[in-house]
């Protein structure tokens, strides 16, 4: 299997690249994430491979870190999430945003996706809110914890009803619990949400 590629960039299209290594031109297939960071074709590229072998054909797709690369391979546990629609999802949603929209159950972020619709969104957000932790995340994703207690859910739904996402509203009331910890009001969460959105 192969893990990671390094060579030359010979080409770059709007979901794939050209990777040419020592000769052999290698066609991977890359979120819109990854293939921004793709220098311009002649330069040096080193992107992480996560191998398909079907038996019809032999797929590569390839990240820019480890935490992308984790974050496709959870997605496409999923029944119903291919390679395809994981990388649509990793388009739309880095790492430490797609961490946050699960742990809140943000199912709107989830459906920013082309060809993720409200069913499947669910179904991703219901089935990996407990395999977050065992990935590789950013610094802020780890960081993140689900908020406890019936103040902090009360205090996300009523930024949510202010017109706040739900993964910012279940951002900053995260942040907002751990500076004032498990015995914080409502009404205290709120008004530190708020600072936190204002930042």
């Amino acid at each position: 299997m192969i893990a990671m590629l390094a060579g030359i960039v010979e080409q770059r299209g709007t979901d794939s690249l050209v990777l040419d290594v020592n000769g052999v031109g290698y066609l991977v297939f890359a979120s819109a994430r990854t293939l921004g960071r793709v220098p311009a074709p002649g330069e040096p590229l080193r992107l992480l491979i996560e191998t398909h072998v079907r038996e019809d054909h032999i797929h590569l797709y390839g990240f820019a870190d480890e935490a992308e690369r984790s974050w496709f391979r959870l997605l496409t546990t999923v029944q119903g999430v291919g390679a395809r629609l994981g990388l649509a999802i990793l388009s739309v949603l880095a790492p430490d945003a797609l961490a946050t929209a699960i742990l809140a159950q943000d199912k709107a972020a989830l459906t920013r996706a082309d060809g993720v619709g409200p069913k499947l969104a669910t179904r991703i957000a219901s089935e990996l809110k407990d395999k977050v932790g065992g990935i590789a995340l950013g610094p802020a994703a780890a960081s993140v914890g689900a908020p406890e207690g019936a103040a902090a859910v009360d205090a996300v739904s009523a930024l949510v009803n202010l017109g706040y996402s739900r993964s910012d509203a279940f951002g900053a009331v995260t942040q907002a619990a751990k500076r004032l910890g498990d015995a914080a009001k409502i009404d205290t969460l709120i008004r530190v949400g708020l600072q936190e959105l204002s930042r």
